[in-house]
Parts: C-alpha cells; structure tokens; sequence
C-alpha cells in the first residue's frame, strides 16, 4: 500500500498503463505487417514461384509469425489492464482523485485485445 497519498502515483500507474497499450499496438501492428509480407511475396513473385523454381506458399512461416505476433498483443494488453487494476487495489482513496473514471484506460485496453483478436480471427479465415 502506497503512503504517499499523492494522486501522482495514480496516474504514474495508469501512464504505464498506455505505454504497454502502446507497446501491445506496435506488436499487432508489426503482426499484421509480417502476416501480409507473406502475400506480398507471392504476388510479386512471376507465377508464385521463387527463383530455386519452387513454389511459394500461400500460408508460410510469415503467417504463423504475423499471427503470433498479434495474439501477443492482445494478450498483453488483457495482462497490462489486470496488473493496473491490482496496482489500483493498493491506492489509497485520497491518491485517486474524486470523479475520475479510472476504468476508462482499462476498458480500452481491453477493446484493444478485442480487436486484435478479431484481427486474428479474420487473417485466420483467410489464410485457410
């Protein structure tokens, strides 16, 4: 339990808090660069085929990586929004100011991991 009884601490946790939100953006995003590199290669290789004379698949290594990536993201984003609200059980009522929303920045972590797991869903569905 913290005894500074400073609202600074709240909001040094909750700045954390949409760092790692940042951090998990920047690992779907990086995700989903990777995943379509993948169909990149394909398309602009003459008739699918790599220089060697094989062909390239459609769902190789780039897939499975993009999407690893990107369940990644989600699911740091679900643990960074638990660990900010067990840092909140240890605050003082008086380092939390009155009236704040402090749910706000967990909700959209949350709609983070839920919209990278409907990114997921979706590159799943059409990788196979």
């Amino acid at each position: 339990m913290s005894d500074l009884n400073d609202p600074r601490v709240f909001f040094a946790a909750e700045r954390t808090l949409l760092a790692w939100n940042r951090t998990c953006l920047t690992l779907m995003a990086f995700g989903f660069a990777v995943e379509r590199f993948g169909l990149f290669l394909h398309m602009i290789a003459p008739g699918g085929i790599t220089p060697s004379g094989r062909p390239i698949p459609e769902t190789g290594m780039s897939f499975w990586i993009g999407l690893i990536f990107i369940l990644l993201g989600a699911s740091l984003s679900v643990l960074a929004a638990l660990q900010f609200r067990a840092v909140l059980k240890t605050l003082k009522p008086i380092e939390i100011p009155a009236g704040y929303w402090v749910n706000m920045s967990v909700i959209m972590n949350l709609a983070v991991a839920g919209f990278g797991v409907a990114l997921l869903a979706y590159l799943f569905r059409q990788g196979y």
